[in-house]
Order: C-alpha cells, then structure tokens, then sequence
C-alpha cells in the first residue's frame, strides 16, 4: 500500500464530527503506540507478518485522517530497540518491511512534495543494517525541508536510549570544553534529545487496550494527554481518532497550565543557577579582580553571564545538529543518473 493512499470521501456523519471537532482546540503533535498487529493476525488466522503489513495499511490511513483534521506532526513507534530481541524470522521480516516501504517512499516523491511531508527517523539508526539506514537517510533528506506536515518514525528507538544518549552529548561538550557543567539543564538536555526539532506532544495514543508507554516518548509526553484505546491497531478507525481527540480536548486546559507551570519553573531554575554560578566565581576571584569590577552591579554579572551561556549552548547545539545531519548524508547512497 502507497504511503499516500487516495484519500476516502467522509461520510456525512463524519464531516459533521470533524465540524463540531474543529470548533475546540486540536492537537497538531499526535503520537501512537501501534500495538497489537501480532495479536490481529492471530486473531485472523493469518501470519503475524501480514498483521505488520496491516498495520502498515493502517498507519498510511491515520496518517490522512490526521491531515484532514489539521495535525501538523505525528509520531509513531514503529521499532523499539527491544524487538531486536524478538525471533530471527520476524525481526528480518520486519527490516524487510522497511526495506520495501521507504523505497516505496522514494518512488512517491511527487506526492511528498505535493503534500509537503517532512519524514524523520527517530532512534538509534546505526543499530539497523546498512541498507536499511540508507534507505532512511534517503527519505529523510530528500523530504528534510518540507514544513506542511511532519512524520516521525521511531526505528530502533527507546527512549531511555534516547536519554542516556543525550547525556553522553552533554557529558562529551563538558569535556570538549564547548559548554560548562552549570550550562546543563532540563532545558538543553531536551534539546539534546532526537525530538528536539518536533512540537510538543498533544496527544499520545496507543491501542490494543494495555495501559503503558513501553518505552515511548519518556519524556516528551510528561505533559501530553494520554488515551488508550482497547482495539488492535489495524482495527484503530477514525472514530476511535475522534474519540481521543475528544478526550484531548476535555482536559485541554489542565494541560496547558501544567505546560506553562513547568515554563516558569524553568525559568526561574535557570535565572537562580545562573545567579549561584556569578556568586561563585565573585567568591572565588582575587580581591583585585572584584575591585576592577566594582561599578559593574551583580545583576549586570549575571546578565553577561545568561547571555555567554546562551551562546555557548546555541553553538553547542548547532554542532550536535550538524554532526547528525551530517551522519544521514555521509550513509545516503549515492544514485546514478543517466
């Protein structure tokens, strides 16, 4: 199946629903779990591959339902780091099921364009075989500048991965000397993250009826709106989508509190560690230096203090970001032209 199904005409009952719908807030960042594909199969008799193939089917659905009702970015968990430890067969299955679908991907680059799908591919890639991550690299730079819509795909992706990762990145800029121990913060360690680029998660779904995040988006969806939907994945229909975003919208605004709570938490942490750090080194320095600095008040220390951190963490940013830029066009194959 295309990754740009022709689109399904809505009923009269469902444009009505996305009517009523689209008068409260919506999510623009939506993520699913897509669990229970193994279970579908088994309970339609089938192979457990064709349930990842359905699944398949089905993502390529949500994904225009979404579009229509005006999300912006979604995210799917399509390989956790720990299905590498599932049987051999599937696992070979399941990588030649992305072999296929990102190469089916490359073969609708008009319909990328004409939707303006920007695709990002979230985890730990060097972890999948080397065709599969050139496939990927393929995808994501040739769609990397589109802005309409956002899919991220979780491939050999954990989120404890994901954290530990960006704390080798911070405990790797402290010892390069390009950032301090003090610069490090909730804040830049988010931004070390592989979602660092994506909005806020609104709204993370996951069916098949179990009631955990496996691994999921740890942190991003410390305040998002959670629903778990009790169908299978390739049985999850627009109206289970209606249903959670209904359930998103009923506690819209307790979230969006919680959300701008944390922002000022933030802040203040950052201005009072920035305090504490000016503090110190004025306790530290020599009586002669203080002195040559007398008409300079602590506030305007600490001030130059905010700003030389803000640059230090931007160009330690820019760094990261490059060098994973760079990662994906050094495994991009390189195509013959005639």
């Amino acid at each position: 199946m295309s990754w740009f199904p022709e689109r399904q005409q809505r009923t009269w009952l469902q444009q009505i629903c996305e009517g009523i719908l689209k008068t409260g807030p919506l999510p623009k960042h939506v993520a699913f779990i897509m669990d229970g594909n193994r279970r579908f199969a088994k309970k339609q008799s089938m192979e457990s591959c064709q349930g990842h193939l359905k699944g398949f089917d089905k993502l390529a659905e949500t994904l225009d339902w979404c579009l229509d009702l005006g999300v912006c970015e979604v995210t799917v968990y399509a390989f956790s780091i720990e299905n590498f430890k599932r049987p051999k067969e599937e696992v070979d299955y399941l990588m030649e099921l992305a072999r296929q679908k990102f190469a089916r991907l490359m073969q609708e680059k008009d319909l990328i364009q004409k939707h303006g799908v920007c695709i990002r591919v979230i985890g730990n890639i060097g972890l999948l075989p080397a065709d599969v991550q050139q496939h990927i690299a393929e995808a994501v730079n040739f769609s990397k500048h589109n802005d309409r819509a956002i899919l991220n795909v979780c491939f050999a992706y954990t989120a404890q991965d994901d954290i530990c990762n960006a704390m080798k990145e911070l405990a790797q800029g402290v010892r390069a000397g390009d950032i301090l121990e003090s610069d490090i913060s909730e804040s830049l360690l988010e931004n070390c993250l592989y979602t660092a680029q994506s909005r806020p998660v609104d709204l993370l779904i996951r069916t098949s009826g179990e009631v955990r995040l496996s691994d999921f988006l740890l942190w991003e969806s410390t305040y998002s709106c959670l629903a778990f939907v009790k169908v299978l994945w390739p049985e999850f229909s627009i109206w289970h989508l209606y249903g959670t975003i209904l359930h998103y919208q009923r506690n819209h605004s307790q979230i969006q509190i919680a959300r701008q709570s944390r922002d000022i938490e933030r802040e203040h942490q950052q201005r009072d560690s920035d305090h504490r750090q000016v503090t110190r080194e004025l306790a530290s320095a020599a009586p002669e230096e203080n002195a040559s600095g007398d008409s300079l008040s602590l506030h305007g220390r600490v001030q130059i203090y905010a700003e030389s951190r803000r640059q230090r963490t931007e160009h330690f940013l820019h760094n990261l970001y490059a060098r994973r830029n760079e990662f994906l066009e050094k495994i991009q194959p390189v195509r013959m032209t005639s």
